[in-house]
């Protein structure tokens, strides 16, 4: 057999075992899912008591991860969706909507019926049809625990000029996924990758899918060619001329019983599609090999699209594993995608208007032209290494190592510190966002907005609600738009007591305030209220009172079909979940 029959043996032998695990994992899951249906379902049943739209003044949104940020198309407005918060016992789901004004800078809440259920690692795309629409697919919802999820594989639109949530039920779409990339491409929303995972078992996705936002229907690539590995988390980005660019990633695989193997991915792909707009459109993979400075390992980096045909990458985390611990190496630095030149360089600060005349007295005056010209030309020579600490509201102080990878700069900026401090214009060190992950990134009149996003400390994870900003033609300096606020980071130990409740519990709402008890005694004509929770009672009081209400509640959603001890645990999860909204 020659060596192309053996390929072609090798990648049929590839698929029938992805799809063997594939089905594998599905099974499992859909056990676990479940479960978890029945929360969600309890959830969007309070979502559905809303029936008007809302807008209100707010303070900044709440401290979350793995949201979505979106420019809106016509307005100087960006808007807030979903995520996740983690307090160390319990894991928070949001659907709320959030609206910042750009001029003002302030935050609004909009409240608009009906809304997808909560959700966090979903994919949002902003269209400006018909005044704008923001499209969201797939993300997960999990229980406390971390040990059970729900993927979704719903479509939804929010239409912007209307105000208004609206589902599309369209056959032949990608499967439940969380960790995938969308972008809009050529009146098609292209989806890559993925992750679904179960409690024992996953799977990392490399399919492409496309809607059609003129005929809202979906249909299955198959590219010719050789394409990226199974992954996550990669940088997507769709180039003016319709092909879709592929960067980095994660996946993972299991090298034996209860060991994984992780890997960063560092290839780079070309989607490319011929005859855009006929009937039948053919696309190919191809490997790119750009040029430049690529930017180092890393996963939970966040992605935009930036002014003269450049994508970016912001922040991250690079894993260390140690014999018994995992430590993470964050970042904060921004690094280039040419997508012209295919080639890569990483941002490089020129500091304020004052700042640059300093330097100008002691450099060349050709170098300085040289850098505003083209900032890829003073690319890093090495890894800097800055700590620093922050304290948090119970006297925590927590040690931040942040990896930098443009010395230069920072050598530049030490050479004439006593001066800048001195005449009282020095550059404070800390007006930049601190190095996180999975922040939530968007692009505005080539200004870009940086909210949210996570580090860890040891075990301790600080979810982030800052939002920070800088212009990316001018690459001058960050300015803090809101600053992290200490008192908003709550950190509890995990408890033997809360474990009990870990295997089916849901993932709490996500507007902790918003579900207060006054909102849930209203009398909704034509719908059973909840039995309220009565002043000073504890949640175990609440369900010995309520015990059979809950259980009549659970097995309406989970169906006759439903084992008893099963339902008595959603039931009792319900309730608990309940009584915590209600206080």
């Amino acid at each position: 057999m020659g060596k192309k029959g053996k390929r072609d043996k090798k990648g049929k032998g590839a698929e029938k075992t992805a799809a063997k695990m594939e089905k594998k994992v599905s099974r499992r899951a859909k056990k676990e899912e479940e479960d978890l249906e029945a929360l969600i379902a309890e959830f969007q049943s309070l979502d559905a008591k809303k029936t008007q739209v809302i807008e209100s003044s707010c303070p900044p949104p709440s401290p979350r991860l793995n949201g979505s940020l979106s420019a809106h198309p016509e307005r100087d407005e960006l808007i807030l969706f979903g995520g996740e918060y983690f307090n160390g016992q319990k894991t928070y789901l949001y659907n709320d909507l959030y609206i910042y004004n750009i001029r003002k800078n302030s935050w609004s809440k909009l409240e608009i019926p009906n809304p997808p259920p909560r959700r966090c690692a979903h994919q949002a795309v902003v269209v400006p049809t018909a005044g704008g629409q923001l499209w969201i697919f797939g993300g997960e919802f999990a229980s406390p625990s971390g040990e059970q999820f729900y993927h979704y594989k719903d479509l939804w639109v929010l239409h912007l000029s209307t105000k208004t949530w609206e589902q599309i039920k369209a056959s032949g779409g990608p499967s439940g996924r969380s960790g995938h990339r969308m972008v809009a491409c050529k009146r098609q929303l292209i989806i890559f990758g993925g992750f679904h995972e179960s409690a024992r078992d996953y799977i990392y996705y490399n399919d492409v899918y496309a809607f059609n936002l003129d005929s809202f229907t979906w249909s299955k690539l198959a590219p010719a060619g050789i394409g990226p590995a199974p992954r996550s988390g990669c940088q997507m980005t769709a180039s003016p001329e319709g092909s879709v660019i592929i960067y980095g990633g994660y996946s993972k695989q299991r090298i034996k019983k209860d060991v994984d193997k992780g890997t960063l991915h560092t290839d780079m792909f070309l989607l490319k599609a011929e005859g855009v707009g006929k009937e039948e459109e053919k696309w190919t993979w191809s490997r790119l090999s750009p040029s430049g400075v690529k930017p180092p390992p890393r996963s939970g980096f966040s992605v935009a699209v930036g002014p003269g045909n450049r994508s970016l990458l912001f922040g991250g985390v690079q894993d260390e594993e140690e014999e018994e611990s995992l430590e993470g190496d964050f970042f904060n630095d921004i690094y280039f995608y040419d997508m012209g030149k295919n080639r890569w360089f990483p941002a490089q600060l020129k500091g304020p208007k004052s700042e640059k005349k300093k330097r100008r007295r002691g450099k060349q005056a050709e170098s300085e032209a040289a850098g505003d010209e083209e900032v890829e030309q003073r690319p890093p020579q090495g890894p800097l290494e800055i700590v620093k600490e922050v304290v948090a509201e119970d006297g925590t102080v927590m040690t931040i190592k942040q990896v930098i990878s443009g010395p230069a700069e920072e050598k530049e900026k030490s050479e004439s510190e006593e001066e800048e401090e001195e005449e009282g214009g020095a550059l404070d060190q800390q007006v930049e966002p601190c190095p996180r992950s999975n922040a939530m990134v968007a692009v505005k009149h080539g200004i870009l907005y940086v909210y949210g996003g996570m580090f860890e400390v040891g075990d301790r994870q600080f979810t982030l609600s800052d939002l920070h900003s800088i212009d990316l033609h001018k690459m001058g300096e960050w300015k803090v738009l809101v600053e992290m606020d200490p008192k908003a980071q709550e950190w509890l130990e995990e408890s033997e007591s809360d474990e009990e409740d870990d295997d089916v519990e849901g993932a709490e709402g996500g507007e902790e305030e918003e579900q207060s008890s006054e909102e849930e005694s209203e009398d909704d004509e034509g719908e059973e209220q909840h039995p309220a929770v009565e002043p000073g009672e504890n949640p175990e009081e609440y369900l010995s009172r309520t015990e059979q209400y809950w259980i009549k509640v659970a097995r309406s959603h989970m169906g006759p079909e439903a084992k008893e001890k099963k339902v008595v645990k959603v039931a009792h999860a319900m309730a608990k979940t309940f009584h915590e909204d209600s206080v």
